[in-house]
């Protein structure tokens, strides 16, 4: 790859759509590269190299469980913060610190930093909140949790064929059944799997038993076990994740938008059909804050974005919104689950 050469100029259209199948319907088998390669023409060897291709260009973060945060016994928020401006860079580092912030972006508006916080089973969210609004020198914080789950899940179309106002069928996995019963009951076998499963999977022609096979489990048993967490709605999927900028969509905006309370539940699900769509949710207001639904929006452009945005609102009618740009990415990682990581922020940050 040249200087100037983008990652995805290196990828031809066998390997855009082996992306675009791994992303979204990654199959649960002994030898998941096989089957891949019977789905799109191609040998198992040659799917491997293609998608380590991928992971070299940068286009391909990783491929992994994608388990729900709530149903795990999680509690989770997005939080917006007012930064001193001078200090955005400071502060952002301080927040990314914490094993729970998974992503968090600097973005044009008087809240100013964004990020998204999860704590495990048994920990106060608020007090997590509040250390990381002291140590990051906040202004003003406001917790941002999802109220009503319209859509959730990333699937970027590596064939660019799909418009910025086109709309798509919401899948069952993209608006899950969020379950919040308390923890669940997991035996040392689970656990096992989920420590295994949160990692990349290696690209070899059985990788459940490649993963399972340091925590004394069979190729067969890791995915017993996952077709059981998918079952209990414990896992969303299991599915890659991509680096957007590197799989040329280099632009991503929220749009949030002010609505009627009666009108939240139709339009929500309404903006949640569109593609572009990756996040659509219910989340409170606050006096200095009156927007009730984001829209999360990935686009190559600046201009796709935008354009996704304004078909949302001519269709809505809603024209009270606002577009807040990614400004610059300080962390977005894949949530790691009961690991000691925690124990480590808590003796350092907890009293």
């Amino acid at each position: 790859m040249t200087a100037k050469q983008e990652p995805t100029q290196e990828l031809d259209d066998l390997d855009r759509e082996i992306l675009n199948a791994v992303q979204w319907d990654f199959p649960l088998e002994e030898r998941p590269f096989a089957a891949l390669g019977e789905r799109t023409g191609a040998t198992e060897p040659a799917v491997r190299d293609r998608l380590r291709k991928a992971k070299e260009l940068g286009v391909l973060r990783q491929l992994s469980a994608i388990y729900d945060t709530r149903t795990l016994g999680y509690a989770s928020s997005l939080v917006a913060a007012t930064i001193q401006p001078d200090r955005v860079d400071e502060a952002a580092a301080v927040i990314s610190e914490h094993p729970g912030v998974s992503h968090n972006y600097k973005r044009n508006h008087d809240f100013n930093l964004w990020y998204t916080l999860a704590v495990p089973p048994g920990d106060s969210l608020a007090e997590h909140v509040d250390v990381l609004h002291n140590a990051s020198g906040s202004l003003t914080t406001r917790v941002l949790p999802t109220l009503k789950l319209f859509k959730i899940g990333v699937k970027l179309d590596m064939t660019g064929k799909t418009t910025a106002a086109a709309k798509t069928e919401i899948r069952p996995e993209q608006r899950p059944e969020r379950k919040n019963d308390g923890p669940p009951v997991l035996s040392d076998r689970e656990m096992a799997v989920i420590s295994v499963t949160q990692q990349d999977l290696p690209l070899v022609e059985e990788p459940f038993a490649a993963v399972g096979e340091p925590v004394g489990l069979t190729g067969a048993d890791v995915l017993d076990v996952l077709r059981t967490f998918e079952d209990r709605k414990l896992m969303r999927r299991f599915a890659a994740v991509m680096n957007h900028r590197s799989a040329g969509f280099k632009a991503n905006a929220m749009g949030v938008w002010v609505i009627p309370e009666d009108s939240i539940e139709e339009l929500g699900q309404r903006m949640a059909a569109y593609a572009a769509v990756s996040h659509c949710y219910r989340r409170p207001t606050y006096p200095d804050w009156p927007y009730s639904v984001f829209t999360m929006v990935h686009g190559r452009t600046a201009q796709d974005c935008e354009e996704t945005i304004a078909a949302i609102s001519r269709e809505t009618g809603v024209s009270e919104y606002t577009l807040l740009w990614s400004v610059k990415e300080y962390k977005k990682v894949r949530l790691r689950y009961f690991t000691s990581d925690w124990d480590v922020w808590r003796s350092r940050n907890l009293a």
